[in-house]
């Protein structure tokens, strides 16, 4: 079985990763609340973000099939720590902010779902409190 991502330590708190496919790197930096330097996203702001473009593409992939446009949606991501009695995250706030655009409520509801329903929000753990909020324009 081929690798998905190869990582590489590089030192000083600096980790390069390479998804195999595409070859496209990224690099992580401990946060600097964690002696790192904070030059670049830390591991736990990765799990926040795959967990929202996670939710997102899984909004896109039902829009899709139903013939909705989502483009533009953004998504504003808050990771909230917690250090006791180890380091994790604790919670982590959604707010989609949804294009203006007339979505029936069937639709939306249909979409929150699909977001709430995504691969990275069912494997985390249920100790850590997810708050999804969708602001629909219209």
């Amino acid at each position: 079985m081929m690798a998905t991502v190869k990582i590489k330590y590089r030192g000083d708190l600096r980790v390069e990763c390479e998804h195999v496919q595409s070859g496209t790197k990224l690099y992580t930096d401990a946060p600097t609340d964690n002696q790192g330097k904070g030059e670049s996203f830390s591991p736990t702001d990765l799990c926040v973000t795959s967990l929202a473009a996670c939710m997102m593409t899984a909004m896109g992939l039902l829009a899709k099939t139903i013939g909705e446009d989502i483009s533009g949606t953004e998504i504003e991501v808050v990771k909230k720590m917690e250090a006791d009695p180890l380091r994790r995250i604790g919670a982590i706030d959604l707010v989609f902010l949804m294009p203006d655009r007339e979505y029936s409520d069937k639709h939306k509801i249909a979409m929150e779902r699909a977001a709430r329903a995504c691969a990275v929000h069912r494997s985390l753990s249920e100790k850590v409190i997810q708050h999804v909020e969708f602001i629909w324009k219209k």
